[in-house]
């Protein structure tokens, strides 16, 4: 099989797939489970274990942290839900290589700081693991995510960015109607990632918010490795969730794709500001000079005509909000303002409560697993997220976000740093399919599929 029908196949597979009823879904033919493993059981790794334990399919055979206290807190969750004790790989941070050693395995879920993804999805699947699940990002650099694209291809194997949002209940109710034409054609789409991350950033350890100034190794899990991005990159470095459901709507690599982006960054201010009024100004995290800017704007054009707007917003203070904005020839739904307006339908000029449209629309998904994702964590979409991965495995799928989907999201953060850099160049966006967008059928959470 060559590169391009490697990737036409891909997205047929998952095309391919239909309705399982809700006895089938956590089954498996011959009884068999799905081995897992874990490469990083933090705080969000644990949300991963968790839902893993929760089902009777799947069997997590070995976890892997450099964390005693992280191993000790998933341990634990193991003992109190009466499944077998996975083996423990830990010492140091390639641990992980030898975890991968454990013959049988069918998956890997990484949950580790950004910059170790490349190494260790390309990695799992030179070990012979033939479904990868990773938190975002994909990689650093532009190359990273070629060579995970490549790493894919060559191995005839599946990597899946586990982003959740794309399950988020509104999002998904907004996707239905857009598949059901309501909003008509799409011209332009705007999301990103507006979040008040300071007191995540600094952090004394001792809690997980609200600690103090501090970073580095002495901080809080996420404060260890967040924080130092903040200091020496520009550019929009957590564009996932908001162009993750962007790019459901739109097709990307499934008959539209990513044409090029410009990106524009403030000044930064906040974090220097927070550290100040919290500590004073002679506490040593007040000397870091940090080069992310407050508010980082991305605008990026696509095959088929739309527009996007993205924004990065994590070093000011401001309720959290993806902000997102869909906008077709006949409505408008935008999350912010908790608004929907159809053409023919709501008074001219005036917003529906989005409430009522979202429960009109609520996806099947959501009507047909609702009760299994409550607590999941982050409204439930987590559960949706694990589940569509999982049962990728079980059925021997592609899951319904393919590497493609994970290198075309991940890749607007070095993009983002490039046009900046050049003084907000417009830059073009690569083609991880090779031309095979053109041919690629959309397969994104079709009906009550999962």
């Amino acid at each position: 099989m060559n590169r391009k029908e490697f990737i036409k196949n891909t997205g047929l597979a998952a095309a391919s797939l239909t309705a399982f009823s809700s006895m089938q879904s956590f089954a498996r033919t011959g009884g068999e489970k799905v081995k897992a493993v874990l490469i990083g059981v933090g705080l969000r790794g644990q949300n991963h274990l968790d839902l893993l334990l929760r089902r009777d399919d799947t069997e997590v055979v070995a976890i892997c942290d450099i964390d005693e206290r992280m191993l000790a807190m998933s341990k634990e969750m193991v003992s109190k839900s009466g499944k077998k004790m996975p083996q423990i790989f830990t010492g140091d941070i390639y641990s992980w290589k030898k975890m991968l050693e454990i013959k049988g395995l069918d998956t890997v879920i990484i949950s580790t700081p950004w910059e170790w993804h490349k190494e260790m999805i390309i990695g799992s699947l030179e070990s012979g693991i033939k479904y990868v699940g990773t938190e975002v990002m994909l990689g650093i650099t532009l190359e990273d995510h070629w060579d995970v694209v490549k790493a894919a291809e060559k191995y005839r194997a599946h990597v899946c960015m586990l982003e959740n949002v794309c399950y988020r209940r509104d999002v998904m109710a907004v996707l239905n109607m857009v598949r059901q034409g309501l909003l008509g054609e799409l011209v332009h789409l705007q999301g990103g990632y507006q979040h008040d991350l300071r007191e995540v950033k600094f952090n004394n350890g001792l809690q997980a918010y609200g600690g103090g100034c501090e970073f580095g190794d002495k901080g809080w899990t996420e404060a260890r490795w967040r924080t130092h991005h903040s200091i020496y990159r520009n550019g929009d470095l957590y564009p996932t969730h908001g162009i993750g459901p962007v790019a459901q709507y739109i097709n990307i690599n499934r008959g539209n794709r990513f044409l090029n982006l410009s990106s524009f960054s403030s000044k930064a201010r906040g974090l220097h500001d927070h550290i100040v009024k919290k500590c004073g100004p002679d506490h040593p995290s007040a000397k870091v000079a940090f080069k992310l800017g407050d508010v980082v704007t991305t605008s990026i054009s696509c095959a088929n005509g739309e527009t996007i707007l993205l924004q990065h917003d994590t070093s000011l203070p401001r309720p959290y909000s993806l902000g997102f904005r869909v906008q077709g020839t006949n409505g408008i739904w935008m999350d912010v303002a908790k608004g929907i307006h159809i053409e023919g339908h709501s008074k001219p000029h005036q917003w529906d409560e989005a409430k009522v449209w979202l429960d009109k629309y609520d996806h099947p998904l959501w009507k047909k697993w609702s009760n299994e994702a409550q607590g999941s964590g982050h409204g439930g979409m987590d559960f949706y997220v694990i589940h569509m991965f999982i049962e990728s495995v079980k059925r021997k799928v592609a899951p319904q976000m393919d590497v493609y989907d994970a290198a075309a999201w991940s890749a607007i953060t070095p993009l983002s740093e490039k046009s900046i850099e050049l003084g907000n160049e417009t830059v073009e966006f690569p083609d991880f399919t090779g031309g095979q967008w053109m041919y690629r059928k959309p397969v994104f959470a079709f009906n009550d599929e999962f």
